[in-house]
């Protein structure tokens, strides 16, 4: 079997080469024959040089690289006959009947209208003699498998192409770096991000910031919207607020279909409200940069899949494109995507902004629904004032993205009508009547704060049980929102035990999870995860050159996580490490041999970097065999090991994983779970109101929200105990421990890989309308 992989986009976006190291290597893995197209359809057209055979050295070090190593190119020639028989020549003359394309929308519908011309194409070398009818017959039939990248994220069909978190991080850092002069100066920004026909960075860009006004070509302003615009940021000032931030799609366009331009915006609030205003292009600043961990896992996880599509084709089965769907990857028939991505600027352009919305899938509309609520602050006159209150507070270590979580959840809930009272300092600081009301001004500028704005200990509530009980009585609160790790599902587990003594507690409560370890049962994710992912990523990838031009050496990481090796296996697979020990996979004398002696037959060939992650506390567990397997321990033996073929250095990472501002996808997770959860607190109030007061003794009252698979999904805390290693403070069953092996096999070792997972079948884009507001809601972030 030939694979052969190449990039066919007139622009590369971060991730690319993530995507080509994982399907060179699963193409090696499984014994097919691998090679680059360089230079995409221009280099197919072409042939001689632009058609290699790459092997395992030529996809090293590369992970951290932005764009694609292998090149791009626009081709007319492939727009035409002539220059697609050509390509078909180039191919067959190597034996390569499978093709893995990493493109936008017009390459993949190029490469699929190459694979069902392929026939006609050889039978018209046959005919010419250019290729003789035996070989014909053993290559009839080209098999396409498809990856999105394009930082747009415009492509139906997947939740999430390669490339766009990458972009969404270029965009956050100019903003938040534009937020501290413009606050300074009373200034209002207008920002012009990508988006020529998709919208997708500019509202997400404006719900992780909270920006004033955004403006995406899917949804135009409804007319005589420039003077709501001006009146809202008036408004905004009024209230104390130093400066505004506009994010306007480059694509941007009023009802009549007429395009809104940044300067144009810049103009109006120049003359309307007489404010410093200054514009900001982004750019192809937002195309480059090192990937983010997001996309360096997303593009790993889809090439592996992409090799695997290719194994299992047949005659019968038609070009497909692997997907992201929530947290897992499927595979969707290619022109049924690239149809409903047509759809929806036909939507556009026929003025049917509501279907094109819908078109764009339920993520894209759930953005949109919720940066309405939380940027839009209703008048005392519109806002409906009900009986009840709730209260937040944050449980546990801080983790960044919390900030995000109680802005969304305090707005959302002065929007439902809720009283929204804030509890500093956890349950510690609820037992000592640290409550107070928090208003909708408050909150302002909290998505980009790191740590925790409102306070958080570790202290569980039981040893304050009578005071917490009173607090809640004297305040009147009727609903929890604990936003929290490990501690703060403990901390409701305990109230839960606590209500058949105090009916106080007989009030809905919902748990969010918040917490680097992403150690929480109940949830695929937890946020601040993402942002200490990046942190991990980013140090690794500096540490690695920090050796550049020296002998070969290699580096040993400790991580944080508690007993939870999830940073260290998926840090370690978003850096190209060799090895990742933790926990949960039990290791001894013997795989630490194993590994040194890979790392020394590795050494031998040009790669001069390993890396060799480590997960703490693994020498605090009750196994004697391993209480000495200490990151000292490892890196003596490694450097002893070594000797003669490489160095060793080692580096412990420390708190810096959990500080700093966080990353797109944890403000962005944060706000929905926020929202999302005050929704349903909302909805158990009402159902549980009877003559005057909250009442409920249930199970489901009592729910953690979560991300599972495809879905936002409430799961009782009971449902969670049988699931849940309390000793170690893990989930009994984690999913990320089968993209393990992934990463050993993209390092090189002979292992087996669990494909028990993998989507055997297509599955199809569904055109029909969701339900609203059903409970499992599939997500981008």
């Amino acid at each position: 079997m030939c694979v052969c992989v190449y990039v066919c986009v007139c622009v590369c976006v971060s991730g690319m080469n993530a995507a080509v190291r994982a399907v060179v290597r699963m193409g090696i893995y499984v014994g097919a024959k691998v090679y680059f197209i360089r230079e995409g359809y221009q280099g197919m057209v072409d042939g001689g040089d632009n058609i290699q055979e790459a092997n395992w050295e030529s996809v090293s070090s590369m992970l951290h690289v932005g764009g694609t190593v292998i090149g791009s190119a626009r081709c007319s020639e492939f727009r035409q006959r002539a220059g697609r028989l050509r390509a078909a020549s180039n191919l067959i003359g190597r034996g390569i009947t499978n093709l893995c394309v990493i493109g936008g929308d017009g390459s993949l519908t190029g490469a699929n209208m190459f694979r069902e011309e392929w026939e006609g194409l050889l039978r018209e070398l046959v005919q010419s003699g250019r290729l003789d009818k035996s070989t014909a017959d053993r290559h009839s039939v080209l098999h396409i498998v498809g990856m999105v990248g394009s930082i747009d994220n415009d492509f139906c069909g997947t939740d999430m192409t390669i490339g766009t978190d990458s972009a969404m991080h270029r965009i956050l850092e100019v903003v938040d770096s534009i937020m501290t002069t413009a606050n300074s100066h009373q200034r209002t920004f207008v920002l012009e991000v990508m988006g020529r026909h998709c919208g997708y960075l500019a509202l997400v860009s404006a719900l992780a910031c909270g920006a004033d006004w955004v403006l995406i070509p899917e949804k135009p302003p409804k007319d005589g919207w420039e003077d709501i615009m001006c009146s809202k940021l008036s408004e905004n000032r009024a209230g104390k607020k130093r400066l505004n931030i506009i994010i306007v799609a480059e694509g941007a366009i009023d009802r009549s279909n007429k395009p809104i331009s940044a300067e144009y915006v810049k103009d109006l609030v120049v003359k309307r409200l007489g404010y410093d205003t200054r514009v900001t292009i982004l750019g192809h600043v937002q195309r480059g940069g090192t990937p983010s961990a997001f996309d360096r896992v997303l593009a790993s996880r889809m090439g592996v899949e992409a090799v695997l599509a290719l194994l299992e084709a047949n005659s019968s089965t038609p070009a497909c494109v692997v997907s992201l769907c929530g947290n897992q990857a499927i595979r969707v028939p290619l022109m049924e995507c690239v149809q409903m991505t047509q759809e929806v600027q036909k939507a556009m352009d026929e003025k049917r902004f509501e279907d094109a919305v819908r078109l764009r899938g339920r993520s894209f509309e759930n953005n949109l629904k919720t940066y309405k609520l939380l940027s839009h602050r209703m008048s005392d006159d519109e806002v409906p004032h009900g009986p009840f209150t709730v209260a937040v507070l944050n449980v546990g270590a801080p983790a960044p993205g919390m900030n995000a979580a109680v802005r969304s959840a305090v707005r959302m809930g002065i929007s439902e009508g809720l009283r929204v009272l804030a509890v500093n300092d956890g349950f510690e600081g609820f037992s000592k009547g640290q409550v107070k009301e928090i208003k909708w001004n408050d909150v302002g500028g909290w998505t980009g704060q790191g740590g925790s704005l409102l306070g958080t200990k570790r202290t569980l509530p039981a040893r304050y049980i009578e005071k917490i009980s009173e607090q809640m009585r004297i305040h009147g609160i009727q609903a929890l929102l604990v936003i929290g790790g490990f501690e703060a599902y403990e901390a409701v587990l305990q109230l839960l035990d606590s209500r058949w003594r105090h009916r106080e507690f007989c009030v809905p409560i919902c748990v969010l999870p918040a917490t680097i370890s992403n150690n929480v049962p109940g949830t695929d994710f937890s946020i601040g995860a993402d942002t200490s992912l990046n942190a991990i990523v980013e140090t690794c990838d500096r540490i690695k050159q920090s050796a550049s031009g020296t002998k070969r050496r290699v580096f040993i990481i400790e991580t944080m996580g508690g007993y939870c090796g999830y940073l260290a296996s998926i840090g370690g697979l978003a850096a190209g490490a060799d090895a990742a020990y933790i926990y949960e996979e039990p290791f001894d004398i013997r795989d630490l041999q194993t590994n040194v002696q890979h790392l020394r037959e590795k050494m031998k060939t040009s790669i001069q970097r390993g890396l060799v992650l480590r997960n703490e506390n693994y020498n605090d567990r009750n196994e004697s065999s391993n209480q000495s397997y200490t990151t000292d321990f490892i890196y003596q033996l490694y450097a002893e090991e070594g000797k003669g073929v490489f160095d060793c250095r080692k580096n412990v990472l420390g708190h810096m994983q959990q500080g700093g501002t966080p990353s797109p996808f944890d403000r962005n997770f944060g706000t929905k779970l926020g929202a999302k959860a005050v929704q349903w607190i909302s909805t158990q109030l009402n159902a549980f109101y009877h003559e005057g007061r909250v009442y409920t003794n249930t199970e489901e009252s009592v729910a953690l929200l979560g991300m599972r698979k495809r879905a936002l999904i409430f799961t009782p805390i009971t449902h969670l105990k049988d699931h849940t290693d309390f000793v170690h403070r893990i989930p009994r069953d984690q999913w990320w421990l089968k993209l393990r092996p992934l990463m050993k096999l993209l390092a090189n070792y002979k292992t087996s890989y669990d494909i028990s997972d993998s989507p055997s079948q297509l599955e199809h884009v569904n055109l029909t309308r969701p339900l609203q507001r059903d409970i499992e809601i599939a997500i981008t972030i």
